[in-house]
């Protein structure tokens, strides 16, 4: 490589979308709708469950945590993607490249194990319903929550001390829509062997502990609700399980293809549209989806409309 075109920079410029000008004003308007619906229904999702007795439960403790999650791994990244498609100058500086590459990997990874975690929930509910507000007391769901959200901070400041790591890159220009650390990797101009071999044991890591996790978790699931004798019993133990296997699915999957596979030549560009589908799709969906097929949920929420508007 030619260390003449080596040097350390102050700050980079993220490509983001721009390769189809044609269609900034669309992306524009879709990535501001899709931030607009994340936050109101993630914050009302929030709200819903702290001002409803009835959903003072643990899974809706957990789900509340995953709103606050969903929407702030959000707002880490989704507001700047709007104001980049429109703008020429598409500068970030080392700095807010540094923060919001810690933050959005903090969030992440608290999310994947958070998901585990609520599995692990919903194993307790339904194979053992008689003993799950016990086993599943204030307590341990306070540990468990801290746990997630130290797995995250542990995980992204090994991730960013791998991004520090970097002495001098051949550009400063990012082919991404925000700062994260395969696309900085692609830019180094010193040996990142390392660097890359790290990212994807601690990513397969947690990928395989928290996948066993799940997988294990709805094994006994499906066990249990095949053993049910009631139809009514194994419909709603399905739709409660619905939209978390959903949102399981979709991120569990797009983070084993980005992350958890050793360095290849495959194009960023694929790697920037399947980041989309984890970064912005996924924390608008869930807070759609749980409302849609939860009926507690539904119901909490026509109480306090009802109420509003008695009052």
């Amino acid at each position: 490589m030619d260390k003449e075109n080596c040097t350390a920079v102050t700050g980079f410029i993220l490509l983001g979308f721009s390769d189809a000008p044609e269609l900034r004003v669309f992306l524009f308007l879709l990535f501001l709708s899709i931030y607009g619906v994340t936050v109101w229904g993630n914050l009302g999702m929030i709200a819903l469950i702290q001002v409803s007795s009835g959903l003072h439960t643990p899974m809706y403790f957990f789900l509340s945590h995953l709103s606050f999650v969903d929407f702030c791994y959000s707002t880490t990244i989704t507001p700047k993607m709007p104001a980049n498609i429109l703008k020429e100058d598409r500068a970030i500086s080392f700095l807010e490249c540094t923060v919001q590459f810690y933050l959005f990997c903090t969030f992440g990874v608290t999310e994947v194990v958070l998901l585990a975690v609520m599995a692990y929930d919903r194993f307790v509910a339904i194979c053992d319903p008689l003993l799950y507000m016990v086993t599943m007391s204030r307590n341990l769901c306070v540990e468990l929550v801290s746990c997630c959200y130290l797995s995250g901070t542990l995980c992204s400041v090994i991730r960013l001390c791998l991004a520090l790591q970097i002495p001098s890159y051949r550009s400063n220009v990012i082919n991404h829509f925000f700062c994260d650390l395969p696309p900085l990797l692609s830019l180094a101009c010193s040996d990142v062997t390392v660097n890359q071999l790290v990212l994807y044991i601690v990513a397969t890591f947690n990928e395989v502990i928290t996948i066993v996790v799940i997988l294990t978790s709805y094994l006994f699931i499906l066990i249990t609700i095949l053993r049910m004798h009631s139809a009514e019993g194994r419909c709603k133990a399905f739709s409660t399980c619905a939209s978390h296997l959903a949102a399981i699915a979709v991120l569990q999957g797009t983070i084993l293809f980005i992350y958890c596979r050793p360095h290849s030549g495959n194009s960023m560009d694929t790697d920037k549209v399947a980041t989309v589908f984890y970064t912005v799709v996924i924390p608008m969906v869930n807070p759609l989806v749980d409302s849609l097929r939860n009926k507690d949920l539904q119901e909490a929420l026509r109480k306090v409309v009802s109420s509003k508007i008695f009052s």
